[in-house]
C-alpha cells in the first residue's frame, strides 16, 4: 500500500506532465493557470527523498543510524 508521500509524489509527477502540455487553458472568459513548473519539480525532488527514506525504513535498512560490526571477522 503506498504511503501518503508516495501518493503525493505520484500527484506531483502527474501535475508536472500536465504543466509540460501547457501552462494555461481558456474557457470562454475564464482562464485556468497551472502551478509553476520549478515549484513542482522542487517538490518532486523533496518527495522522492522522503519516499526513498520511507521505503528503506520499511525494508529494514537506512534510517539515521547504521550498525557497525567490530568483531574482527573477515
Amino acid at each position: 500500500m503506498p504511503t501518503i508521500n508516495q501518493t503525493r509524489l505520484d500527484a506531483y509527477v502527474a501535475a508536472e506532465a500536465k504543466i509540460l502540455q501547457g501552462q494555461s487553458v481558456r474557457f470562454g472568459d475564464r482562464e485556468l493557470r497551472r502551478a509553476d513548473l520549478s515549484e513542482i519539480r522542487a517538490e518532486i525532488g523533496r518527495l522522492q527523498s522522503v519516499v526513498a527514506r520511507e521505503q528503506a525504513g520499511a525494508a529494514g535498512r537506512g534510517g539515521r543510524f547504521s550498525q557497525a560490526d567490530f568483531g574482527g571477522r573477515t
